[in-house]
């Protein structure tokens, strides 16, 4: 994959969560949400607050899909990142 997001964008890959909860019950595909985390990929180049390999939070319907080499990624601006996890 060679993607190199302009301006002040990132490139994520979405961090799937667990598909069971505390209590052990295991939730269907088909029920689960999209999550809202991700490891960031690559960085525009006006981009100073992020850097690749950092875990991000994200609006649940922020950004633009996008799929590379067969794999699901989102483009999302600087903007839409909520945080940095860790």
């Amino acid at each position: 994959m060679n993607f190199k997001p302009l301006g002040e964008r990132v490139l994520v890959e979405r961090v799937e969560e667990t598909n069971t909860t505390a209590s052990g019950i295991i939730i269907p595909d088909n029920a689960k949400e999209k999550p809202s985390q991700g490891k960031v990929l690559a960085v525009g180049k006006d981009v100073e607050d992020v850097k690749e390999g950092d875990t991000v939070v994200f609006g649940k319907y922020s950004g633009n899909e996008l799929t590379l080499d067969g794999k699901e990624y989102l483009v999302l601006e600087v903007s839409d990142i909520l945080g940095i996890v860790g």
